[in-house]
């Protein structure tokens, strides 16, 4: 009995050590996760994304000019990449269905804005990982592109 006592206590005092170890910001090629979500039927093609300082060919016209969305998943044992392109990915989709709603067909200006602290990057985007949970919150701008 008091061999579990110990191990129970020496497991308790980890914990918290544990769940601060891995709390970092990553930064990953968002055209990868586009990509993969596209080709697995995720996303339908329907609407295009663009990461603020890229621009759309064509005509704009701004439908909504403040859009954000939030999306965390179980990062327990898993690979960052694999987690922060399952949560970018799963943010998309909700930006998607938004577009479509509004009669856009573009995401533009796309900036990760994690706890309301900008990251701005043509090429990446920002994911928090920690021990439990990796999330991705974007900004965006819902658009017809013509």
């Amino acid at each position: 009995m008091h061999a579990k006592t110990l191990a129970l206590a020496a497991l308790l005092a980890a914990a918290p050590m544990a769940s601060h170890a891995a709390d970092k910001v990553v930064h990953l090629a968002f055209a990868n996760a586009v990509q993969a979500a596209t080709a697995s039927g995720k996303l339908d093609g329907s609407v295009k994304f663009y990461l603020a300082g890229t621009t759309p060919a064509g005509q704009l016209t701004v439908v909504n000019d403040n859009v954000d969305v939030t999306r965390k998943t179980n990062a327990f044992g898993k690979k960052d990449q694999a987690t922060c392109d399952w949560a970018l990915q799963s943010a998309l989709i909700a930006l998607q269905d938004d577009a479509k709603k509004a009669g856009a067909n573009a995401v533009t200006d796309i900036v990760s804005n994690y706890n309301g602290s900008e990251y701005r990057d043509s090429q990446n985007y920002e994911c928090h990982v920690g021990f439990l949970m990796s999330g991705v919150e974007l900004k965006a701008k819902l658009a017809k592109v013509q």
